[in-house]
């Protein structure tokens, strides 16, 4: 099969060698559109490969600790009916695990170290079934025996406090209790029954589990102060919470694991969005190039345009010529910064490390950031449209001196040759 003349010139044209200073220097402009391309869709895939893996590491981390969907009372009061509220969410064809849980906040203390808590009352038997924290930490959350006033601590709260599995704290719960001398704080001694590491800083520096029943005591309460669900996708949350919310009885609120963390979640989205953007411009000042590079082109070859309108080439011939030089710049750009940023996504657990230590810093603070590793997950749905606007750009590029090319007097061109 015969190649159209207009894409071998054009590809020739592409590849077209340093005889001449001026051959050169096109030469030159052209390769810088072609690495700044490059480098532009190798950085997009890079930053939201980043964005997305950081995205997904958090949650997975979060939901690790946090429930698909709480039922709690109003006010942090207790359930009306603990029993009829889990019977009624358990009916819901998209709920695994259902268990009761006390939420309350309190002072946790140590010598004169003291810290704010999240206190959170479990039933062990129950928690596995709707955490995966539970799951991993069976035996620990096993020594949680009612009457027995044990807790289990975050890893960091433990050594921000400087206790270990043992040892002794004392828990300070809000709103004390009024005597002849005023009023009193509720104080209860607790024994350390072990420690836990989510991953997720936040909840390993504030949590603290103790018994549900051990929880009512201490905060006066007459039954667990919600249920907290599992369900076989996560992401049905908040049409499972909305089905729930017709179907359970009472006065009950509820919330889904978006919620919990909704301004986080949309702060990542809206910066994701703006690093698309400004990425994007990148990649547009590099296609953007291939103007200058073409008129150059087309000043220089404009004796060739003549002998080839003489010939009997089509002024749209013409500017197909320049069209697919132009292009090939863009596909090629474009097609080295995919593996280029392919190969650097899939991979940064071990480049990044690598620098690190070759730097001796650390990128990730895990205080700051959460997570202490650089996570990757390039997706499809970022890498196609970022490779389909790479192409469109550089197209674009080259409507305008393609157009001119064509548009060359053929008369006037070789007048002075």
């Amino acid at each position: 099969m015969q190649i159209p003349y207009e894409l071998a010139l054009g590809w020739r044209y592409t590849r077209a060698g340093r005889a001449t200073r001026r051959n050169g220097f096109i030469s030159f402009i052209s390769g810088v559109s072609m690495l700044g391309i490059a480098l532009g869709v190798a950085a997009l895939i890079i930053v939201l490969s980043v964005m997305n893996g950081f995205q997904k590491e958090v949650r997975d981390r979060m939901l690790s600790v946090v429930s698909h969907i709480e039922i709690f009372a109003p006010q942090g009061a207790a359930l009306a009916d603990p029993a009829l509220t889990l019977a009624e969410a358990k009916a819901n064809p998209n709920v695994v695990g259902a268990a009761p849980f006390v939420a309350a906040q309190a002072l946790l203390a140590r010598g004169e170290d003291m810290k704010g808590a999240l206190v959170r009352g479990i039933d062990p038997a129950l928690e596995g079934s709707v955490t995966d924290l539970a799951a991993t930490n069976e035996k620990t959350l096993n020594l949680l025996v009612p009457g027995e006033f044990r807790v289990v601590l975050g890893g960091e709260l433990a050594r921000a406090l400087g206790v270990r599995a043992g040892d002794v704290v004392t828990l300070i719960a809000p709103g004390g209790q009024v005597t002849p001398a005023g009023v009193v704080p509720r104080l209860k001694q607790m024994t350390v029954a072990g420690t836990f590491d989510s991953g997720h800083y936040e909840y390993d520096s504030a949590l603290v589990l103790l018994h549900h029943e051990d929880a009512q005591r201490i905060f006066r309460l007459e039954g667990p102060t919600g249920v907290r669900l599992k369900l076989k996708d996560l992401h049905q949350a908040r049409e499972v919470a909305q089905q729930l919310a017709g179907s359970l009885s009472g006065q009950l609120l509820i919330r889904d694991w978006t919620q919990q963390n909704r301004t986080w979640f949309a702060a990542v989205q809206l910066e994701k969005r703006m690093m698309f953007i400004i990425l994007t411009l990148i990649v547009a000042v590099a296609a953007f190039n291939l103007v200058s590079t073409l008129v150059m082109t087309v000043t220089d070859k404009r004796a060739d345009i003549a002998i080839l309108r003489t010939l009997g080439a089509s002024p749209k011939s013409i500017m197909g010529i320049f069209v697919v030089q132009g292009a090939m710049v863009g596909i090629i750009g474009t097609a080295v910064g995919l593996l280029l940023g392919l190969g650097i996504a899939f991979n940064i657990d071990v480049i990044v490390p690598a620098i690190e230590k070759a730097l001796n810093a650390s990128f990730l603070p895990k205080d700051i950031y959460l997570i202490s590793k650089m996570p990757s997950e390039p997706q499809s749905s970022d890498i196609m449209p970022i490779g389909i606007i790479s192409l469109v750009l550089a197209f674009v590029a080259t409507l305008y001196p393609s157009w001119r090319a064509s548009r060359v007097n053929p008369a006037e061109a070789l007048r002075y040759e």
